[in-house]
């Protein structure tokens, strides 16, 4: 059941329960494939087919121009498809701890489970670059000297990243008052 669902230009963000309790919260961050790109990709997997051909027709008189288009278009195909990420997903348990996992389109599936007692705060950092500044959300925790990341490949923007925020915080604040009174 979607609970709350928003859609940029790159990305759409949807959260969910799926659980009748609604006791664990699931978060997805799917990125857009775009159809210029996978229009491109075509394109340059009919010049690497056609290099082939012409490769294989032009046996004795291998030409350095028939080459040097097979790697450009070779290098051209590997910069459009070099992250192939389909989504990522946040899963909030409050019992148990929080379980970040990316799609690839390749199938793969790459999961870390962080236990809810070992987090001590979720932030919200803005990161500025040379060239671009972007909003990212890291986990603080416990036993770890750098940030933990929770999107490794995506970066959505702030918009999608304060709900899951916001249901960070409430998840480990909730364990902490709840370990207190115990």
């Amino acid at each position: 059941m979607v609970k709350f669902s928003l859609a940029t230009k790159r990305y759409t963000y949807i959260q969910d329960c799926k659980w009748p309790l609604e006791v664990i919260d699931t978060h997805h961050v799917i990125l857009r494939r775009s159809r210029g790109k996978s229009f491109f990709s075509f394109l340059i997997a009919i010049i690497i087919l056609g290099n082939f051909l012409s490769l294989s027709l032009l046996q004795d008189k291998l030409h350095a121009v028939a080459i040097g288009s097979f790697l450009l278009s070779g290098f051209l195909l590997t910069l459009l498809l070099w992250k192939p990420v389909k989504k990522e997903s946040v899963i909030i348990m409050p019992a148990f701890g929080v379980q970040l996992e990316t799609h690839y389109l390749s199938g793969r599936i790459i999961r870390r489970f962080v236990p809810i007692d070992n987090i001590l705060k979720p932030v919200l950092l803005e990161c500025v670059t040379p060239i671009t500044c972007y909003w990212s959300l890291s986990l603080i925790v416990r036993g770890q000297e750098e940030l933990m990341l929770v999107f490794k490949e995506v970066r959505p923007p702030v918009k999608m990243l304060v709900p899951i925020w916001k249901a960070l915080c409430s998840a480990t604040d909730g364990n902490k008052s709840s370990a207190a009174v115990e």
